[in-house]
């Protein structure tokens, strides 16, 4: 069981991080047999989330940890927001954290003032989930290190719990990991650390809701692997108006460069706040030019593509007199 592992790991670390880093048996233990249980607790949750867990990169970390990556979000604790398992292995606890990616705050800002930003952004991730937040302990975490990474787990700590590690009730224990995963999934959908103005901007509305779900269908065009697997399926052409960027413009670079947008075209305005944001790759795609793809969205139907395709006035030329 999950809860047992967590324990194991937070009462034996202290004296396995005294042995040699390479081929540790207790880091193999940690990185895949803890990671495969952690990813049995999603089998009936409505979550497609990525699972990893890190005793450290070379060297034994200061903080292990087991996290829950939303793919639309991010799939390294270096950037974005995630629920994850921080162990203390001094004083032999769990914290259970919805936290943020520190390398990316601190490459940004600095380490005093990234600490500064990350606090202030664990407020707002409260505050956009309260009826969740009001669950959980909202006190900062101690995680018995005064390192660089595990101060920056301490000050983008959002909410949580800790359970020590030889007093656990695996009930409470796997409903609080339920409740946080659903705390998560929300904040995905509400949008994240993105202020609100600036979704509003983005969406071109004052309707709260509807932008909410504009800006997570943004989220999931823009997924690296979503647009690598649309291009990579259904081509490289406007499927609106026909622009080719390698024969209109001459582009001939990487894939991942094309200047094209990856449209979902599957209607997100009809599902509910919390309901599953499965998608197909790539039948629920439309590869569109820019200008293609900011008009769909002015229709009142942005899956119809034939709509579109008739809307186009005018014609690419190849060769100008």
């Amino acid at each position: 069981m999950l809860h047992q592992m967590l324990a194991r790991l937070a009462r034996e670390f202290v004296f396995e991080r005294a042995k040699p880093f390479a081929g540790s048996e207790f880091g193999n233990f940690v990185r895949h047999d803890v990671s495969l249980e952690a990813k049995k607790r999603l089998i009936f949750l409505p979550y497609e989330l990525k699972v990893k867990s890190s005793v450290g990169a070379g060297n034994w970390a200061a903080v292990p940890w087991v996290a829950y990556f939303d793919p639309l979000i991010t799939v390294s604790a270096t950037r974005g927001f995630y629920v994850v398992y921080l162990i203390n292995a001094q004083s032999e606890e769990i914290v259970l954290s919805l936290n943020q990616g520190t390398t990316e705050v601190y490459r940004e800002f600095g380490e005093r003032t990234g600490r500064q930003v990350l606090r202030r952004r664990a407020v707002d991730l409260a505050e956009r989930t309260p009826e969740f937040a009001k669950l959980f302990d909202l006190d900062p975490i101690e995680l018995g290190s005064v390192e660089s990474l595990p101060l920056g787990y301490e000050a983008g700590h959002s909410f949580g719990r800790t359970y020590p590690a030889r007093e656990i009730d695996p009930d409470a224990f796997y409903q609080d990991l339920e409740r946080i995963l659903s705390a998560y999934n929300a904040l995905v959908d509400r949008g994240g650390t993105t202020p609100t103005d600036t979704m509003m901007e983005e969406a071109g509305s004052t309707d709260i809701t509807e932008t909410r779900k504009y800006y997570l269908s943004r989220r999931i065009e823009r997924t690296p692997n979503v647009r690598k697997m649309v291009l990579q399926t259904k081509g490289t052409v406007c499927e609106a108006c026909g622009l080719d960027p390698q024969t209109h413009f001459g582009f001939e670079g990487p894939l991942k460069n094309t200047p094209l947008d990856v449209h979902h075209a599957k209607p997100i305005s009809g599902l509910a706040e919390g309901e599953s944001r499965r998608y197909k790759v790539p039948d629920d795609f439309i590869v569109l030019c820019p200008t293609c793809h900011r008009m769909i969205h002015k229709q009142m139907d942005a899956s119809d593509l034939d709509q579109l395709r008739s809307s186009v006035r005018f014609e690419y030329l190849v060769k100008y007199s």
